[in-house]
């Protein structure tokens, strides 16, 4: 099998330098930026280290384009490690060549080399994100993608007087890149993160970081959109400003209807547009966010500083947010069933009404056997920590996925990823059968027809007592959230609980801890799409699955030719 793997490498080289490709719609007006990946020293927590960034920012630039436009951002990377670049929430209709997950829709740029991503802009508005899409190096590789309204259009709400980014991020004093490649060698979980910032800062909290505390200036009176974005590692996050509400108007790059809360749950992957009113009395207010618990997680506390403009006398200190507490789910749960798609008529929504293909997933935390008759530092000290889909816990190929279905290579994957886990059970229970843990190692794919309408409910498990909200993202499309609950999903009387009038459009769901979520989309989109945990350590451990959505019967329903260079792997 590994000579195979090999000779299809030198194919895959060989039809490289041979065949050049070009976008058949690419225009000469396309907008161009260049970006540079490379190391970069940053002091925090009273330490310094150099980090991979873009241009040298961490968090990285934030992209501003309008609804429907188009853009390539040509990366270098002049970094120590392979790199990819995902744009998440961009939908890039019939061009997965420029999606980004390593080894699904392209090969690493590796060090010294480049990469010109094409991305199409179609539906999405509001705040969505892009981030590197290979081992744990989106930990310092990430920014904002701000889509305004089309030219000629507005907000379905007042125009905020002012806009600030709100990137909630993962610090590690150590190298990320070796934090996670020490944990799969051994087979336990990784070292949790040293503190969480905002905005690349850790806040008053923290040793050494008070000084560089990210601060806001308000003035009284006027309004302020937030554009929320949680790229931490591996925590769901609560997020509140002190004696201040806010109105949640859009989440993942569409709007919602107008939400008022005191507070803010995001998982990891996920976006949300927050309006704020300065309508407090002058000072200075603290913002923070924590973690909502899940089976490891860091437990320390970020903070910002909003301070009001004028003459007054500042506080001693600031004051500070009630947060939620961190195993409030009663809190997670209210929240999230709040969301409700704006569906406006200048905002409709689609919601499939029938569906064409049926898939339940489970989604579990594993363990596999050591790979030497050494220990390992999983559950039992025999095994590794390991993570899967309806049992199948994703190997990452040798050869791009997207390529591969391209060029009809054969032996890279299998199309019987299955609708349903091989055994049924009690999902979350607190007690498994031992066979229950050991995953299939494999790299599969589900294969859909162009337009068919997709349902999928997932199912979390309580495997390894490692029940957490799991924030599944899907590449390449947003999809309705229709239903949320708890235990095992019923199929006789859950169904009731659809909602198919004004669900949010997303692209990542929380599926709660020990409990279900239901999506439907229609699969309009052809290409290679990822879909996978965006809690990262689970991602890293197998929880994923590639989607092909085959090409319709037109060249306009149909994938865009590869670009004119690709890297090599």
């Amino acid at each position: 099998m590994e000579s195979i793997r090999k000779n299809l490498k030198l194919e895959l080289m060989g039809i490289f330098l041979l065949n050049a490709f070009v976008f058949s719609v690419q225009q000469t007006t396309v907008p161009t930026i260049n970006w540079v990946l490379k190391e970069t020293s940053y002091t925090r927590l009273c330490s310094t280290k150099k980090i991979l960034t873009v241009n040298g920012l961490f968090p990285g630039p934030a992209l501003r384009v309008h609804k429907g436009d188009r853009m390539t951002v040509n990366i270098e990377n002049q970094g120590r490690y392979n790199v990819t670049v995902h744009w998440h929430g961009v939908k890039q209709p019939r061009n997965p060549w420029s999606d980004g997950p390593a080894y699904v829709t392209q090969c690493p740029i590796k060090p010294g080399a480049n990469f010109s991503y094409d991305l199409i802009f179609s539906s999405e508005e509001g705040t969505i994100w892009w981030h590197a899409h290979s081992d744990w190096s989106r930990a310092t590789v990430h920014g904002p993608i701000i889509v305004y309204p089309e030219n000629g259009t507005s907000y379905p709400f007042s125009q905020p007087d002012d806009e600030f980014p709100i990137v909630l991020a993962s610090w590690f004093k150590g190298d990320v890149m070796e934090i996670i490649q020490t944990a799969l060698a051994s087979g336990g979980e990784p070292n949790k993160s040293d503190a969480l910032t905002i905005n690349g800062q850790p806040g008053d909290l923290y040793n050494c970081s008070k000084q560089g505390t990210y601060k806001i200036m308000f003035d009284y009176g006027k309004t302020y959109l937030l554009r929320l974005i949680n790229s931490i590692m591996n925590e769901e996050m609560f997020f509140m400003i002190a004696q201040h509400n806010f109105t949640v108007v859009g989440a993942d790059g569409a709007y919602i209807k107008p939400l008022e809360t005191d507070f803010i749950f995001i998982a990891p992957g996920q976006t949300m547009d927050v309006l704020i009113k300065a309508n407090q009395s002058p000072s200075h207010y603290y913002m923070a966010a924590r973690a909502y618990s899940g089976v490891v997680y860091d437990n320390t506390t970020t903070t910002g500083i909003i301070q009001y403009n004028g003459n007054y006398m500042p506080p001693s200190t600031p004051a500070f947010p009630n947060l939620p507490d961190y195993n409030d789910t009663d809190a997670t749960t209210n929240f999230m069933r709040q969301l409700k798609a704006l569906a406006s008529k200048d905002h409709p929504i689609d919601v499939p009404k029938t569906v064409d293909v049926q898939m339940f997933v489970t989604i579990s935390v594993n363990t596999v056997p050591c790979e030497t008759n050494t220990s390992c530092e999983g559950p039992d000290g025999t095994s590794k920590l390991a993570a899967s889909l309806n049992n199948i816990s994703f190997v990452e190929p040798e050869v791009d996925l997207l390529q591969a279905y391209y060029r009809k290579l054969e032996g890279i994957y299998e199309t019987d990823f299955p609708n349903m886990p091989a055994t049924v059970f009690n999902y979350t229970a607190d007690e498994f059968p031992d066979e229950l843990l050991l995953p299939e190692k494999a790299t599969k794919v589900k294969v859909v027809e162009y337009n068919s309408t997709v349902e999928i409910v997932f199912q979390g498990t309580n495997l390894l007592q490692a029940a957490e909200n799991h924030p599944m993202h899907l590449h390449g499309y947003s999809f309705y959230l229709i239903a949320k609950g708890y235990g095992n999903f019923d199929n006789a009387t859950d169904p009731d609980l659809y909602n198919l009038v004004d669900p949010p459009e997303v692209n990542t769901v929380g599926v709660p801890k020990n409990g279900w979520a239901v999506i439907r989309f229609r699969a309009d989109n052809p290409g290679v799409w990822f879909m996978h945990c965006h809690l990262e350590r689970h991602a890293s451990w197998g929880m994923d699955i590639v989607l092909i959505v085959k090409n319709g019967n037109t060249e306009a329903t149909s994938m865009l030719p590869p670009p004119n260079y690709l890297n090599p792997c």
